[in-house]
């Protein structure tokens, strides 16, 4: 059981704070419910008894928060080319709760974003999962939400950088390879 104050994440709507604990009367129904205040002047009802069913959960430490930017640091892990299966993988990671997961499908989406573009459900998607994600880091690290959503970027920035060999370059490679085992002059001709 959590307490006012305490700084929980529901898995759907991200990181807040229980602001209060009230009991209300929905369908004939009385239960004790946590009001949780999420940035942006929302609040967020959830049924006490339901809480941990739902998926929610106290915040990461802040020693855990490299862990979670290390995740945004690697290379993509692989994913369905079906858009659908992808989707629905991407939505049940989400749907854990895990910072670990949820930061998954951020970078994932990121770098597919960067090298093809997204469809207009997985940007709406990625801009869930980065919510959800910003909104955890800022309560764990004590920053600001620009400060955090400064970091992230840069962490995917970084890894897509390191993790992936510009179209030029990979082209320029792909030429010495041919020019090796062809031997070729720039007239049309191959030199033999």
């Amino acid at each position: 059981m959590f307490n006012v104050g305490d700084k929980i994440v529901h898995p759907m709507h991200g990181a807040g704070t229980i602001s209060a604990i009230e009991e209300k009367n929905i369908c004939n129904e009385t239960e004790q419910y946590y009001i949780i205040s999420m940035p942006g002047e929302v609040k967020v009802m959830v049924p006490i008894a339901k809480a941990e069913q739902i998926g929610v959960r106290s915040i990461i430490n802040e020693a855990d928060v490299p862990k979670v930017l290390g995740i945004l640091e690697e290379d993509e892990t692989e994913m369905s080319n079906n858009w659908n299966k992808r989707y629905r993988d991407n939505m049940d990671k989400m749907r854990s709760g895990n910072i670990y997961e949820v930061a998954d499908v951020v970078r994932n989406l990121s770098f597919k974003q960067k090298e093809k573009g997204l469809s207009t459900g997985e940007k709406k998607m990625l801009n869930n999962a980065k919510q959800i994600l910003v909104s955890e880091l800022v309560l764990a690290e004590h920053a600001s939400k620009e400060e955090i959503e400064k970091l992230v970027d840069n962490k995917i920035n970084v890894s897509f950088e390191e993790n992936r060999i510009p179209v030029e370059e990979n082209i320029e490679i792909n030429k010495n390879i041919v020019s090796k085992f062809i031997p070729f002059d720039g007239t049309g001709t191959s030199v033999n």
